[in-house]
């Protein structure tokens, strides 16, 4: 079976004034269909540049990246996927009941489609009983959790979250936790970035390790839990990068 993700020899620069700084230098990995893959590293990594070229938004300088086999950003493969930035921006005056209207209706579902689906996904995020609620009234988690609904509500086949507990507390990580792991069940492929260690060793069968726009290993969780030994994930990837 193809992989839904495949990134062969990305390389990524930018220009800062005059110079040309390199993002990522040749990075290659890919992730099958149902498989959850966590994608770590500290700040500057490139995390963020390799998802935004994931989703056609950043061109890369030269390799190979593609999603159910298409290009990156080629609009059939976008309708199959559900993305979660890492700083998502909504309009303040809508209501979060909008705004999932909004996205859905991009996704192609009907007014009766979204209004079977709002209220139990409201619930399923944390979000019961707000969906009325201006989203200029909601904090920074409650916006996290309302993305997260925004990119699950047409139940896409692969999601993509960059930065994915950001803003969240203990109660909100362990809420989003029991969604991932849903759809992990369901067949669901899904590739997010994340700080968080733990996170990713809770949900993931695979975890991909980034540094410096390199990768410094790629592993499954169980081989990458050996390998850490009793210093624990934390150390073990400390040595990795400052060996």
């Amino acid at each position: 079976m193809e992989p839904v993700i495949q990134v062969e020899n990305l390389v990524v620069d930018y220009k800062a004034g005059r110079r040309k700084v390199r993002a990522l230098h040749g990075i290659s990995f890919e992730v099958g269909a149902g498989e959850c893959v966590g994608f770590i590293g500290p700040n500057g990594a490139g995390k963020s540049t390799t998802i935004k070229v994931l989703m056609g938004f950043h061109f890369p300088t030269s390799g190979r990246v593609a999603l159910f086999g298409q290009p990156a950003g080629d609009v059939h493969s976008r309708e199959r996927i559900g993305y979660l930035p890492e700083v998502a921006l909504y309009y303040p005056f809508m209501k979060g009941r909008e705004l999932l209207e909004l996205y859905g209706g991009l996704h192609g579902l009907s007014r009766a489609e979204l209004r079977r689906r709002i209220p139990p996904l409201l619930e399923r995020v944390g979000l019961g009983g707000r969906g009325e609620t201006p989203i200029r009234q909601y904090s920074k988690g409650l916006q996290q959790r309302l993305g997260i609904a925004q990119a699950i509500i047409a139940d896409p086949e692969c999601l993509i979250f960059d930065e994915l507990s950001s803003g969240l507390d203990p109660v909100g990580r362990h809420d989003l936790r029991e969604v991932l792991l849903d759809l992990k069940r369901r067949g669901r492929t899904i590739f997010f970035s994340s700080h968080e260690l733990h996170e990713v060793e809770a949900l993931c069968d695979r975890i991909i390790m980034i540094h410096e726009g390199r990768i410094v290993s790629q592993q499954t969780v169980a081989d990458l839990v050996a390998s850490a030994g009793s210093a624990g994930l934390e150390d073990y990837f400390m040595r990795l990068i400052r060996p």
